[in-house]
């Protein structure tokens, strides 16, 4: 009997983020949960311990209750669009004591009768934000909350199988909020040759029990290791989630820096204007983040649904045609929008793409090449010119964001094309790949191909361009990861990694990649 069969009290957090002052809801249910998004109200009632813990270089416990009684409750057919829509098992206050992180909750359980001792546990999880006009730090870290929304696969399709809304009214499938090994399971490939079938991931995800799309989103992946590694550095941070953006925005006056850490793919219109407007006046955001806002989503509900309709947007989507036609759910970069992702970030993963997974780059050095080694991001790092950053730790894998790039006195540099800002230097670059499906050999890892006509590189040239004619898809078949910074027309700065796994470099204890990163924040957060 595998631990999928067990039955275990699972929870969510009536909202993903709060403030001191305000009061938790937990929402308790005893189920019977397999992987693939499979489940079934367990037998119950159950007991079950419950531990709310800080997250960080130093795990904190803040609150705890034992022995609670919890009982089964139906798992709706639509739980993965509308909800879970559990009864409220217990309240909890959060108390100015609470620092701002994000808070884990552990969830350990046994059957009515049993004594303590092999208990089966499963986590749900919150942040705590610092309430409004009081930072606590200089930096606040927007959580990728909405990537986590997108990709879970509790009680039904995400928006990768099927789905077209998503609710945070639901747990987390296992591997979201904690996942064992973390750092060690990681889409890209880290061994000398490729592994396309992704079979040791798939090994992994049978051994530990967890979610197999939990390795493209969730906290233990690339936000918590940030955090580890700051708190330890001494570089205190803030946190917020994603919606914090869009539903409160003056949450971000009063921080010099705004931080995105690892994949913060699902951006809703909102979420720009609140950067945007923190660009404007001069405030700094470090991207140290890949295929950063690069699908459109809409927030309804009261927040408590995230709709994205992704590839079928312009046919599927109801805004099309209506006022609300630019909150069109698609790439930002698609034309029917206008609004690409470019003129933020300074990269697109559109002129990026995968590394060292399948087929995409996959004997890649996993570091970038550097271009300009007199650029004040490399200060301190002894790095010279063509010479390797990160490699050993693989922080160019998994997905890579890019920019139309040219080559002048043979330094890359930006065409602007592609809505590239002004003043935009690209520090240092690798090669990067659209999975295409039309190339002479399949480029997708074994079981992702079955779930595309074409390819995302043919897709991709379609939205942008019209049409994915082989003159046409040469344009963006050959990405790359940019590490690179601008001056915003605010006066602000914004520095970009252009790749989802910078943070492994800093979990590794990879000196260079760590320099890189205190100059970084110390620079934005107004030290340097």
């Amino acid at each position: 009997m595998g631990a999928s069969d067990l039955a275990a009290v699972e929870g969510y957090a009536g909202r993903l983020s709060y403030e001191p002052g305000e009061t938790v809801t937990l929402h308790l249910s005893v189920t019977r949960a397999g992987i693939l998004g499979d489940v079934v109200p367990g037998d119950g009632p159950a007991r079950c311990d419950v531990s709310v813990i800080r997250d960080g270089a130093a795990p904190q416990v803040v609150w705890r209750a034992s022995d609670l009684a919890v009982d089964a409750h139906p798992v709706p057919d639509d739980a993965a669009a509308a909800g879970a829509r559990w009864p409220a098992t217990l309240e909890i206050p959060v108390t100015d004591e609470w620092r701002s992180g994000f808070h884990v909750v552990e969830l350990r359980s046994r059957p009515v009768g049993a004594a303590p001792g092999g208990e089966t546990v499963r986590h749900a999880g919150f942040a705590v934000r610092p309430r409004l006009g009081r930072p606590t730090a200089p930096a606040l870290l927007a959580l990728a909350t909405n990537t986590w929304n997108a990709y879970n696969d509790w009680g039904g399709p995400n928006l990768y199988t099927g789905g077209t809304h998503v609710s945070f009214a639901r747990p987390f499938a296992r591997g979201y909020v904690d996942r064992p090994d973390a750092a060690a399971n990681r889409n890209a490939n880290l061994g000398p040759r490729p592994d396309p079938d992704v079979e040791k991931w798939i090994a992994y995800v049978f051994a530990a029990d967890v979610s197999p799309w939990a390795g493209c989103a969730g906290w233990p992946g690339w936000e918590r290791p940030f955090v580890v590694w700051a708190e330890r550095n001494g570089c205190a941070v803030d946190v917020c989630t994603n919606a914090d953006l869009a539903e409160r925005p003056e949450l971000l006056e009063g921080y010099p820096l705004l931080l995105s850490v690892g994949h913060d793919e699902y951006w809703s219109w909102e979420m720009r204007d609140a950067v945007d407007a923190h660009l404007a006046r001069g405030g700094n955001v470090a991207f140290l983040s890949g295929n950063t806002s690069y699908w459109q989503v809409r927030l309804e509900d009261d927040g408590r649904t995230m709709v994205g309709y992704k590839m079928t947007a312009r046919t599927d989507d109801p805004v099309v045609g209506t006022a609300d036609a630019h909150r069109l759910t698609s790439m930002w970069s698609d034309p029917w929008i206008g609004r690409p992702e470019t003129a933020m970030t300074g990269v697109s993963f559109t002129r990026g793409g995968y590394a060292r997974i399948g087929r995409a780059t996959p004997l890649g050095t996993g570091g970038y090449t550097v271009w300009r080694p007199e650029h004040w991001l490399l200060a301190g790092t002894e790095l010279r010119y063509g010479d390797q950053l990160g490699a050993a730790h693989t922080v160019v894998g998994y997905e890579c964001d890019g920019c139309a790039l040219t080559l002048a006195d043979g330094r890359p540099v930006p065409t602007h094309a592609d809505g590239c800002p002004p003043g935009f230097e690209v520090v240092a670059s690798a090669p990067a790949h659209l999975w295409s499906k039309t190339a002479e050999v399949d480029e997708y890892p074994s079981g992702l191909s079955a779930l595309r006509a074409i390819g995302e590189l043919e897709e991709t040239a379609d939205l942008l361009f019209g049409d994915h004619e082989p003159a046409t898809t040469a344009r963006i078949a050959h990405g790359h990861a940019v590490l690179g910074a601008y001056r915003s027309a605010g006066g602000g700065t914004v520095v970009t990694t252009g790749c989802t796994d910078w943070v492994h470099g800093l979990a590794g204890g990879d000196p260079t990649v760590e320099q890189v990163t205190r100059t970084v924040l110390d620079r934005l957060r107004g030290d340097g």
